[in-house]
């Protein structure tokens, strides 16, 4: 299982993502040539090294026309990282883009299909984003030319490297989003920066002490995009690992860094909800369990125990992810007599899983495989054992015997 993980805990920027991802490539620069082939409008890649805290890593650098935009990674965005809702163009002459305009530019570049999907939901997700914190339509929400095309190149090559390195699971840390104050389009904003948060909404993120923005919404766009999950960094054999480095220097090491291996298994945080009971019929609980486990819970079940007064009464234990919580204990208090609900969280140890269709002198077979750890399990699936049994007549355990002794190697 190929997994990658993104340290955040300097923020995340898309040059910062774009240059730890291009790291992790055996080629790099053949990678660079790629991307300035593309014929993204007036934009070039370049890169350099970069030493921050004593550690090397790369730096990317996006021209459009000729002009850098005045980002810093990670560590201080400009008002270019944050789209307005204005007139198409200001005094001064800068031309602005529509959320259409970069729809059609993306369209029309020499992409692959899931890529050139990616990069659009992306950037709508950020035009989004800035259209419910300014109170306007997402077609009323502008991008700064020099500005625009620079997310683009990012988001863009983001995309690209992901498409190219193909993991199969990606993880990413909470993310350091800074404090202080960021100046942008619209003046001074808080950080992190409205449209920021509304992005990472849900997520694992703290502050600190570095005053700055360390997230900006374009990197927070991406990795929300492309996260399979928040958490620390799982159990892995690293084989390769990359550094990209913001412009500012700071008593931490202004780095994010990815890392890319392979692992056996993979863990993740898990909630338990549990209450007592003691004045519920078996009816009553039995149709709570099954509203809970229709709803998404992992797991539903129930421990015998005593309650006051020497009444015997039960555990109700449910298990769920915890963007499901919620609805959890909103269950709970609608479907049982409990006035209040205990929470644990719980970090938990899973085996890769995956199914495979087996095909057998009897008919199509499920399979279902997990491994990890060291270890290797396999079952085959009880409603198709059950349909064989049931059509020659014979018990579950023959039905298996059948199909282990009809595949190869089973005999």
């Amino acid at each position: 299982m190929k997994i990658l993980y993104l340290d955040c805990s300097m923020g995340a920027a898309g040059d910062m993502l774009t240059a730890a991802l291009l790291e992790l490539l055996p080629n790099p620069d053949a990678f660079l040539v790629r991307l300035n082939a593309l014929g993204i409008p007036g934009v070039r890649f370049e890169k350099e090294s970069a030493i921050k805290c004593g550690i090397s890593g790369t730096h990317m650098h996006v021209y459009v026309d000729g002009e850098e935009e005045g980002a810093d990674g990670a560590a201080d965005a400009s008002a270019h990282e944050h789209p307005h809702e204005h007139a198409a163009a200001e005094p001064h002459g800068h031309i602005h883009r529509h959320l259409s305009d970069i729809e059609r530019i993306v369209n029309g570049l020499p992409l692959p299909e899931d890529v050139k999907e990616n990069v659009i939901a992306v950037y709508r997700t950020i035009a989004e984003a800035e259209s419910k914190v300014h109170g306007r339509p997402v077609e009323e929400v502008h991008f700064h030319e020099v500005g625009a095309m620079d997310a683009v190149a990012d988001v863009t090559a983001v995309c690209l490297l992901m498409h190219e390195i193909a993991p199969d699971e990606t993880v990413v840390s909470p993310v350091h989003v800074g404090s202080g104050t960021v100046r942008c389009a619209h003046g001074i904003l808080p950080v992190p920066a409205p449209a920021t948060e509304l992005l990472l909404r849900g997520c694992p993120v703290y502050g600190g002490s570095i005053q700055g923005e360390l997230c900006t919404p374009t990197g927070a766009a991406l990795l929300v995009r492309f996260a399979d999950r928040f958490g620390p960094m799982p159990p892995m054999r690293t084989e390769r690992s990359g550094y990209g480095c913001g412009k500012k220097d700071f008593p931490r090491a202004n780095c994010l860094r990815a890392f890319l291996g392979t692992g056996e298994g993979s863990t993740d945080s898990i909630i338990e909800l549990s209450c007592n009971v003691d004045d519920m019929t078996g009816e009553a609980v039995g149709f709570a369990m099954e509203r809970l486990l229709e709803a998404g819970a992992r797991d539903v079940y129930t421990v015998p125990i005593g309650m006051k007064k020497n009444r015997p009464g039960l555990l109700l234990r449910v298990m769920c992810a915890p963007a499901d919580r919620e609805r959890m204990l909103s269950l709970l208090f609608r479907h049982t007599t409990t006035i209040g609900v205990r929470e644990s969280t719980m970090t938990r140890y899973v085996l890769d899983r995956r199914e495979e269709v087996l095909a057998t002198p009897y008919g199509e077979v499920r399979q279902k495989i997990s491994s990890g750890y060291g270890a290797v399990r396999t079952k085959l699936e009880f409603e198709d054992l059950k349909k064989i049994a049931l059509s020659r007549g014979i018990s579950l355990a023959e039905a298996q015997a059948l199909v282990r002794e009809s595949l190869p190697g089973e005999k």
